[in-house]
């Protein structure tokens, strides 16, 4: 099997089993999305849209059903989007950085765990905040672009419990104020905050005992890992 370079998107052809073992690689992903739909409140209109870039193999899903949202993901692994169609999402495969879809169009953006790969940041911001209608909610978590952050999800993380060499490329990883000044040029004002696994949950990870029972908090330092939250500006008629 041919080395991939860092974070080339055909690793996660190799992963797809990956993606619904809640206790596998991918298990803080599961705690991630989790916490992103805490953030997301239920519909406050009929056919309100729900975009998830990056949607992966659909682990948003669970969280926002019931919410009232039409949920559709964009993603560039066939396989992945595979298995979020079957957890109820509505599937399109696209770059972050040219999404087919309408200006306005949506009442929630979800740009979980994607802004740490995609090699033009600006343009993925960009488009995430042209989708968002005037008033809509924007959503977001990321790794910093701080030496720790390089250690944890790196040095550390792609040594375990079957987290692949490679996944992430470090170069790419994101420095929240120039997400707050990228979003900002957008109307978005972003709010950011650390967030973190808590403790048992990492150590029954590794320990493989953690059958899903993680889950992320919020912590004093955004060093590592955090989320945004923000609402684009101007004038809204009760979306999102």
């Amino acid at each position: 099997m041919p080395i991939l370079p860092p974070n080339d998107p055909r690793q996660y052809d190799e992963l797809a089993g990956e993606w619904w073992r809640p206790d596998g690689a991918f298990a803080i992903l599961h705690w991630l999305a989790e916490a992103r739909g805490r953030l997301v409140p239920p519909a406050a209109r009929p056919g309100a849209i729900l975009v998830d870039i990056g949607c992966g193999g659909g682990l948003l899903t669970p969280h926002v059903a019931g919410k009232g949202y039409r949920h559709v993901g964009f993603d560039l692994t066939r396989s992945a989007l595979d298995q979020a169609a079957a957890h109820g999402l509505t599937p399109v495969r696209a770059d972050a950085g040219a999404l087919p879809l309408a200006d306005g169009c949506a009442d929630v953006v979800v740009a979980g765990e994607i802004l740490e790969h995609v090699p033009d940041l600006p343009r993925a911001v960009a488009e995430a905040c042209r989708v968002l209608r005037p008033g809509g909610l924007l959503v977001l978590d990321t790794l910093n672009s701080t030496a720790l952050s390089r250690l944890v999800a790196v040095r550390l993380a792609e040594r375990i419990r079957g987290v692949p060499r490679g996944l992430h490329d470090p170069a790419l990883f994101v420095d929240p104020r120039v997400l707050g000044r990228e979003c900002a040029r957008h109307g978005v004002r972003l709010a950011i905050r650390g967030v973190r696994p808590t403790v048992p949950a990492v150590v029954g990870w590794l320990a493989g005992l953690g059958r899903g029972r993680g889950r992320i908090v919020p912590t004093w330092s955004a060093a590592i890992l955090y989320q945004g939250r923000g609402i684009k500006g101007g004038h809204s008629d009760g979306g999102g």
